[in-house]
């Protein structure tokens, strides 16, 4: 494994690329921020809401919401604007009391809300089966994130569906024509985070196409004439997870006051209690975790130097989510046991390899790391 010298991932990240300087893509591509005409692209935003609002009758825009910071700086960002939204929230099996807290809040600043709520039988099956086939429980819940909206859109006739950060651009990729302002098929098949399938790819004897039907986005031709555009605020305001926050608080937001639920942030991923699983598997496919993405964007932001980083991630030492993996199994109706052995099976041994009967990661970022 190969580690950015400015910022703590590594190259086996997906999208990630450590460049000739020892830099990686991300960290270059977060250092271009400060040459980026921001008045420029606001008055390109201004222009598309203008247009928008003059043409519709209805709601101007769908805004996909969680309840979460990002989405309630997406709301109040809609609404300084002029806007008339409809949010909608793919609605979490294990929503927790400060998510369910933080969406009425959201909701209280004065927007129509939908919470789409999926089968939880059909949800259940369909996690545990794509976490066996592809180590992956959060492919169900972005297939239902991404495509909720749109089918939404298409239904209502509205044309513009807002989303927050574009996470090409912010996170790394190798593809530099993602990292604009649309989310198309071509971004969602790159970071949609369904290791590039779709419902259709699920339908079987076990789940059949209607049963699946919530996770189909509307067919792509038809998705083309209804002229429904999807586009990242991100790209038109600078947008910083620290920023958001306090936007977000200072309209009622509230964070985690147990402290981070996954990673660094308490005020993020607070709203779920399967999203820490989807985080923690990151740990034996690419050996990192959510907390090297938190830390690096604090990083890049300039909060935070490298060696102050490296001090929190050895005091954070293993994030096994066990509270969280037991509900999943208990949601899922398989044992503790069955779960960790199928965690197993997704262990990339291109970095992990055995060292005195314990499982070790080579050239691993921090030389005295506790293996056990």
């Amino acid at each position: 494994m190969k580690w950015c010298s400015k910022c703590v991932l590594p190259d086996s990240r997906p999208n990630i690329v450590i460049q000739d300087d020892g830099i990686c893509n991300a960290c270059h591509a977060h250092s271009t921020k400060t040459d980026i005409d921001w008045v420029s692209r606001e008055a390109s935003l201004r222009k598309l809401i203008n247009t928008t609002k003059n043409l519709q009758k209805g709601y101007d825009c769908l805004i996909p919401v969680s309840g979460g910071k990002d989405s309630t700086w997406q709301v109040i960002k809609c609404l300084e604007y002029g806007l008339k939204p409809l949010a909608v929230t793919w609605k979490t099996p294990v929503r927790t009391e400060i998510g369910q807290q933080n969406l009425d809040n959201l909701v209280a600043l004065g927007i129509d809300h939908i919470d789409y709520q999926i089968n939880p039988k059909i949800e259940a099956e369909f996690m545990l089966k794509t976490y066996e086939k592809l180590g992956s429980t959060g492919i169900p819940m972005h297939l239902a994130l991404f495509n909720i909206p749109l089918t939404l859109a298409v239904r209502f006739q509205i044309p513009l569906v807002i989303w927050g950060e574009n996470s090409a651009f912010e996170y790394g990729t190798q593809n530099e024509a993602l990292t604009g302002f649309k989310l198309d098929r071509e971004w969602l098949k790159n970071y949609g985070v369904t290791h590039g399938t779709t419902a259709q790819d699920w339908v079987d004897s076990d789940l059949s196409e209607k049963e699946l039907t919530p996770y189909f986005g509307p067919d792509p031709d038809t998705l083309e004439a209804s002229g429904v555009r999807a586009i990242f605020l991100g790209y038109y305001l600078p947008w910083d997870p620290e920023e958001t926050k306090n936007v977000a608080m200072a309209h009622g937001f509230k964070s985690n006051q147990d402290g981070a639920r996954t990673g660094y942030y308490d005020y993020a991923d607070i709203d779920d209690d399967f999203i820490s699983l989807h985080h923690w598997l990151k740990w034996y496919k690419f050996g990192f975790t959510r907390t090297f993405d938190n830390l690096s964007l604090e990083i890049r932001n300039g909060r935070l130097d490298r060696t102050s980083a490296l001090k929190i991630i050895a005091d954070q030492g293993d994030e096994t989510p066990w509270d969280d993996i037991e509900k999943f199994c208990n949601f899922a109706n398989i044992t503790k046991d069955k779960f960790l052995e199928m965690a197993e099976t997704f262990r990339n041994q291109s970095i992990w390899t055995q060292k005195n009967g314990k499982w070790v990661i080579k050239d691993f970022l921090l030389e005295d790391w506790n293996w056990s």
